[in-house]
């Protein structure tokens, strides 16, 4: 059997193992599309291949993945604006530990993180999805922290608006 390793004697299979439910997480909560998902985790990971031998430690992988994750969600999510899309409601969602208590809630706010443009976009997935402090997404996406934090209070403040909106509609029917 062929091992691939890092610097620090990190097999390439471990770090797959380790980090596919993150790369795939990101990538499924930016572009909801299954399929684009996955394929979005194998670029992540062909890039993290061919750039074996220049990880340094265990953190500098996790980083180094999960920036290229945000990085190739971002790009995937460009194209398909070229693109014809599928409706939300077309894709499955996939297997998680939790379930949401109202399901309708779930899909409506999916849909609302969904029509954010792409940089709040990514950074409200980062934030609530991944659990990442703002400090991180700053790093990662190579801005001020007060910036994430202002793209952070704008859009949940706007879907917020935009769930008052939709609730005060539907109570009218």
């Amino acid at each position: 059997m062929l091992v691939y390793l890092t610097k620090t004697g990190c097999d390439f299979e471990g770090l797959v193992h380790e980090h596919q439910a993150m790369v795939f997480s990101i990538a499924w909560h930016y572009l909801h599309d299954r399929a684009l998902a996955e394929e979005v985790a194998q670029e992540v990971f062909l890039s993290l291949h061919r750039n074996l031998g220049r990880i340094e430690s265990d953190a500098h992988a996790a980083a180094w993945i999960r920036k290229v994750a945000v990085q190739r969600a971002i790009d995937e999510g460009r194209k398909r604006l070229r693109r014809p899309q599928v409706t939300l409601e077309d894709i499955p969602e996939p297997a998680s530990g939790s379930s949401a208590s109202d399901p309708m809630l779930g899909s409506l706010l999916r849909r609302l993180v969904a029509s954010l443009p792409e940089t709040p976009r990514m950074i409200v997935v980062l934030r609530y999805q991944e659990d990442l402090d703002p400090a991180e997404i700053a790093e990662m996406l190579q801005m001020p922290v007060a910036t994430v934090k202002s793209h952070l209070q704008r859009s949940m403040a706007l879907l917020r608006e935009k769930l008052a909106r939709r609730s005060s509609g539907a109570g009218e029917r």
